[in-house]
């Protein structure tokens, strides 16, 4: 009798896990870990609550600086003043007022809340303002109307301020209870649902009438803050007061002193300062008046350095006397940093002296030697006739077969065929004749430009030439092809192929700063900040700062009404060098832009403007340049620039000729990099003549002998994927014979690359003028936002 045997399909069971069962001892000792680590966790939380406690009680608090609000209204129909007048409520405490140019400010003192706020406006149309403001406030208050939110004015505030990057907001509606109680309630729903799409998650408060203006108090005092990276790690500061001393062998520039509160890193007298859109300046001295705003005028502040103390006398008033005024710190001119921005050339360095009689001979020796070949030739030959004897063994011909391909173009061409239509319509019996249409027009034509006109047509058509034929040329016939593409050079494959960064700098490279590592630099300051105690005036200190050799210009600016904003300079940040930034084609902008245009820059707390290169960004050696700031991708600015270490936003602008600035991008701080190589390619085009299987004579590529014979090294490539290579020229009017990897369509065109890298224009400027302030148009570049009804 046979025995069964089991099958492929036989199921298998998991086996039985065999072992010693867990006792108490070893689930205690199992768990130990587990309960350290719990604990752990636990006192990390707690740490972090009290943290972000002691913060929320440092800001607004005696302490520390005022809790600073900017109000920016959204829309047209939102009273300003009225929301300011709420919001001053003598029966919560103390106002100040400080009205100064059209920046209405007032310092709000409540000793019930211990809190303190300092209340500032700007509208959106004011668009530096704003955005110098948002920099430094601590909490953004926006007023939304009920009917519509916002309106294209504040659409166009947001979408900037949102780039820039947001501190602690709050959202208020004004003049909701002015509507129809019926109509409260739908108003309420819809405005939630708009405003849902900005601002998810968000409550709306409102604000018309002083209860409402309490609990918005309220709320702003107990909200978490959200924190800017890039000022964080500097110490600012929103000038309260200012005073110019001018020196006495020019009124034009003196010393500046500027008032305010410390705010993010302590101050030290010897680093620079940076006036937003003015410059940098060294500061000659740090002194400690009085605090014109205590929280408890009665009480008198001890400070933490007994040597360093300073007394805050309790005064009701802003003047401060020279009895009142204490020295905290002088500059020394060992430790002080220098304003120097760019490095000196040295015209002699590079220079190469003329070789000695005993190195042209030793040169000429070493080359004998070099050149000596072993041949087999017949006895009796002299070593003259050796020289024209071929060795046979030797053949010259390409090393591999092998190519590497580049990123095909796309094949297929769309053509545009336009025809004219000529037509004679058909006259009416009656004439009709409208007057005010015809007055209309001719209104309208006196408005444009005409040669503003021409030329943004000739920038769309560059653009749309750009994108049908990318980076195809016409090669001229008044110059030869040789001379004209000098600079130029071919590759066989341009993510592979090498490129020196070093080579053929241009002058103005000779002029920036360059980082051996510049991640290790960037590490090593930001690891000093966190760990190093710095000397100075401490965060939440009222303080003058004594800053020389500024500009009266300055001082104007700020009594014509516009915020006076410093920032304290980490190391090497005055120095020049290249920024490479991400950015994104913001897409209510339409405008073509083109590369090394002179474009408006706003980079962390910096503002200025300069011509950028655009280019790919892609994670390889070489970067393509980008003729026009394209709306499909990422791509990166290249630009000469003082040095910022990220993180830090960036805003470009286009300033347009009636003088309002247009949002053209957004994007970030990538590096500073001056070896970012940005390739500039040229595409030579040519048409099959006659084809015989893979040969092929080309021509209008060339149109003479010589160009042909000085390009023949370079690889062509088609349209449709082939590669191939020139064999030689035929006659003298730059026919040239051709071989390819196949069979050429009679209808594919030939194409040469060559490639040169490009630099930036030194164009930088650190003055920006003042932009008319933005309004609703239509000729406004940002799509207007729809109601809500």
């Amino acid at each position: 009798m046979a025995a069964h045997r089991p099958g492929p399909l036989k199921q298998q069971n998991k086996a039985h896990k065999g072992g010693r069962h867990r006792g108490r001892g070893s689930a205690q000792r199992d768990g130990k870990g587990k309960k350290i680590a719990t604990e752990t966790l636990r006192c990390s939380r707690m740490s972090f609550y009290f943290q972000v406690l002691a913060e929320k009680r440092q800001l607004g608090g005696k302490d520390g600086p005022p809790h600073q609000v900017l109000v920016v209204p959204l829309h047209s129909r939102i009273s300003l003043p009225e929301a300011m007048r709420l919001l001053q409520d003598r029966d919560t405490g103390t106002v100040h007022l400080n009205e100064s140019g059209n920046t209405q400010s007032f310092m709000l003192l409540c000793p019930r809340l211990k809190h303190r706020w300092f209340f500032t406006s700007a509208r959106p149309g004011d668009l530096h303002t704003v955005l110098d403001m948002a920099k430094v406030a601590d909490t953004i208050l926006f007023l939304l109307d009920p009917l519509e939110g916002w309106d294209s004015t504040g659409d166009y505030c947001l979408s900037c301020l949102f780039a820039q990057g947001l501190p602690t907001y709050t959202l208020a509606v004004q003049g909701i209870s002015g509507l129809p109680l019926k109509k409260q309630i739908d108003a309420r729903k819809k405005l939630s649902k708009a405003v849902e799409k900005r601002f998810p998650h968000d409550k709306l408060l409102l604000l018309d009438t002083q209860q409402e203006a309490g609990m918005l108090l309220r709320q702003l005092a107990n909200q978490k803050q959200q924190h800017l990276a890039f000022r964080d790690r500097r110490a600012y500061l929103f000038a309260h007061a200012v005073d110019f001393v001018p020196s006495e062998e020019n009124n034009l520039v003196g010393t500046l002193k500027i008032s305010g509160y410390v705010r993010g890193q302590t101050v030290n007298v010897n680093r620079l300062l940076h006036i937003v859109g003015h410059g940098d300046f060294q500061m000659k001295q740090i002194d400690a008046p009085g605090d014109p705003f205590p929280l408890n005028p009665r009480g008198i502040k001890p400070q933490k350095d007994p040597d360093m103390a300073m007394e805050i006398c309790a005064t009701d008033t802003v003047d401060d006397t020279e009895e009142g005024l204490k020295v905290l710190m002088r500059a020394d001119p060992d430790r002080q940093e220098s304003l120097q921005a760019e490095v000196i050339p040295d015209p002699m360095e590079g220079e190469q002296t003329w070789p000695t009689e005993e190195e042209l001979s030793e040169a000429k020796d070493f080359l004998k030697e070099s050149s000596k070949v072993v041949k087999k030739v017949p006895k009796g030959t002299s070593s003259y006739q050796a020289e024209w004897i071929l060795d046979g063994g030797s053949q010259s011909g390409r090393e591999g077969d092998e190519y590497e391909y580049d990123d095909m173009e796309r094949e297929d061409f769309m053509e545009e065929e336009s025809q004219d239509e000529s037509g004679e319509e058909e006259e009416e019996e009656c004439e009709t004749m409208t007057v005010g249409e015809s007055v209309h027009d001719d209104l309208y034509d006196e408005k444009v430009d005409e040669e503003a006109e021409a030329k943004m047509l000739e920038k769309y058509k560059q653009e749309r030439l750009e994108e049908m034929f990318p980076d195809e040329v016409d090669t001229p016939r008044d110059v030869a092809a040789r001379i004209r593409f000098q600079k130029y050079r071919g590759l066989k494959s341009f993510r592979t192929s090498p490129w020196d960064p070093k080579e053929n700098l241009p002058q103005d490279y000779a002029r920036i700063f360059q980082f051996q590592n510049f991640t290790n630099t960037r590490k090593s300051i930001f690891k000093e900040i966190e760990e190093k105690e710095v000397e100075g005036a401490e965060v939440g200190w009222y303080v003058t700062l004594h800053v020389s050799e500024v500009p009266v210009s300055v001082v104007d600016c700020f009594r014509q009404g516009a915020p006076l904003i410093a920032f304290s300079l980490l190391p090497h940040e005055q120095k020049m060098s290249v920024l490479n930034m991400v950015v994104r084609r913001n897409p209510g902008n339409t405008e073509p832009v083109k590369a090394k245009e002179e474009l408006i820059f706003h980079c962390g707390f910096r503002r200025f403007r300069a011509s950028p290169l655009f280019s790919q960004h892609t994670a390889a050696d070489k970067h393509k340049l980008q003729r026009f700031l394209t709306a499909d991708m990422a791509l990166v600015v290249t630009v000469y620039a003082p040095i910022t270490f990220p993180p830090a936003s960036v805003l470009l602008f286009k300033q347009k000729s009636n003088g309002m600035h247009s949002l053209i991008a957004t994007g970030h701080l990538m590096s500073v990099d001056p070896d970012r190589m940005v390739i500039k390619r040229v595409v030579l085009s040519g048409h099959p003549f006659k084809i015989f299987t893979k040969m092929a004579v080309v021509r209008y590529m060339f149109f003479n002998r010589e160009d042909v014979l000085w390009f023949k090294p370079v690889e062509l490539r088609t349209k449709w994927g082939r590669r191939g290579h020139i064999k030689e020229p035929l006659g003298t009017h730059g026919h040239m014979k051709c071989s390819f990897d196949g069979k050429l369509k009679s209808q594919d065109t030939v194409l040469m690359n060559l490639y040169k890298r490009v630099f930036p224009k030194w164009t930088y400027d650190p003055y920006v003028p003042e932009p008319v302030p933005w309004v609703n148009s239509e000729s406004s570049s940002v799509v207007p936002q729809e109601s809500m009804e």
